[in-house]
């Protein structure tokens, strides 16, 4: 009877998720952490409403869709699947109520604080976590029983290690096929974002660099002309004919970048000392820096040499130097380290500015989106191309109030 009940509660435990794989995505409320608290709540009423009972305790797997909203969906889907167990064991009464209380208590708990360091796992990593926690409920289940058995003057019944026995791994089975599913739908989600972004950026791309090559050349034209006018033009004329050649420039800057971006092209391969490119921009940005008052500094290793694009390499290092000086506010620092590591290279650029949101992370490098007031995003899409056509990875971390660190990872010979 006890087998019965526990695989009619597997059943119950992976239906939630079951529901999340088909209608996740066209659910609003999908990641709604109110919205998962009431559906794994549920779950784990239905568990308790659908239990062996014995020995005035309830047999069942209630405590597996806890664990599960408490990891994955959050502390606040957690704590209401807490409630509603509360409330269902209220309804069901018994002797053993108040050690029921202590024991759903404990047995939240073991989530609740196991959830801090569980979030930050992927992967299989944290399918093992959660089945280890998911352990947790078994063992103050356990404990409980033999309180309640000293409690009441009630001898111990040993015929119940078979049922503890089966109950853990029943609650193992279910526990690992809810996380197997759910780590299966984040990886198809993030699988389908990826391929709907690089769709995009292609599009894009090929806009960009349709809309760049038309454009350049009658701004070729107008340059041309500005030119030949300038020098025989004096006063206010000249002075705006300065304003409009740079004007020009700064377009065709736009335009290059556009097409960078379009397709970032490694054309001029060489050998290079990674650190003379470092002091070369160290230089070209420190009157910026000094402007904005912000003290830029420089740690490097020497002898450190690249094989690439020099000039693709040296835009992409400008771009992101001069997005953390823009950041940061008078008196603040830039901090740019470049370490060699086993076959590859590492550079560190860490400011102390404004920092950005978890929102803002995840859509830097997304085209025309920019933390600035007035920006389009595209160099920094333009930096993470040219890294990536480098076979190297950029990662940004960042803290509001606390600043932002960019590492870049290229290795050594490039393919």
């Amino acid at each position: 009877m006890l087998l019965e009940k526990l695989f009619l509660n597997i059943l119950i435990v992976l239906a939630p998720v079951l529901l999340q794989s088909v209608f996740g995505e066209r659910w609003s409320y999908a990641k709604s952490p109110i919205a998962m608290g009431l559906l794994y709540g549920a779950a784990s009423s239905l568990c308790l409403l659908f239990s062996y009972e014995d020995l005035n305790l309830f047999w069942d797997l209630r405590y597996v869709p806890t664990v599960i909203a408490t990891v994955y969906m959050g502390r606040k889907a957690g704590f209401i699947n807490y409630v509603m167990i509360i409330m269902t064991r209220t309804y069901l009464g018994g002797d053993a109520l108040l050690f029921g209380y202590i024991s759903m208590t404990l047995a939240f708990l073991i989530p609740l604080l196991a959830s801090f360091k569980v979030n930050s796992l992927t992967g299989n990593s944290r399918i093992k976590a959660t089945i280890l926690v998911a352990l947790g409920p078994l063992f103050v289940m356990l404990t409980i029983l033999v309180s309640y058995s000293l409690f009441s003057g009630e001898p111990l019944d040993y015929r119940m290690i078979p049922a503890i026995i089966a109950f853990g791994i029943l609650t193992i089975l279910g526990t690992w096929f809810s996380t197997m599913l759910l780590e299966l739908n984040e990886e198809h989600a993030k699988m389908k974002a990826e391929i709907q972004k690089a769709e995009k950026m292609k599009t894009l791309g090929e806009l960009a660099a349709s809309i760049a090559h038309e454009v350049r050349n009658p701004l070729t034209v107008v340059k041309g002309f500005l030119q030949l006018m300038r020098p025989s033009e004096l006063g206010k004329n000249q002075q705006y004919l300065t304003i409009a050649m740079e004007e020009l420039e700064r377009a065709e800057t736009i335009i290059s970048d556009y097409l960078n971006f379009s397709k970032p092209k490694l054309t001029k391969l060489e050998s290079f000392s990674f650190s003379d490119v470092l002091n070369n921009i160290l230089i070209l940005l420190s009157p910026m820096a000094m402007k904005n008052g912000v003290e830029l500094s420089c740690h490097v290793d020497d002898h450190i040499y690249i094989h690439s694009d020099r000039g693709q390499l040296q835009q992409a290092l400008v771009n992101v130097i001069k997005n953390a000086i823009e950041a940061t506010q008078v008196n603040g620092e830039v901090q740019v380290r470049l370490t060699g590591l086993a076959g590859e290279v590492q550079i560190r650029i860490c400011d102390n500015g404004k920092g950005m949101s978890k929102e803002q992370l995840s859509r830097i490098g997304h085209l025309f989106y920019s933390t600035k007031d007035v920006g389009t995003g595209l160099g920094t899409a333009v930096t993470i191309r040219i890294i990536e056509t480098m076979n190297g990875t950029i990662v940004y971390e960042s803290e509001e109030g606390v600043g932002t660190t960019v590492t870049i990872t290229l290795p050594l010979q490039q393919n």
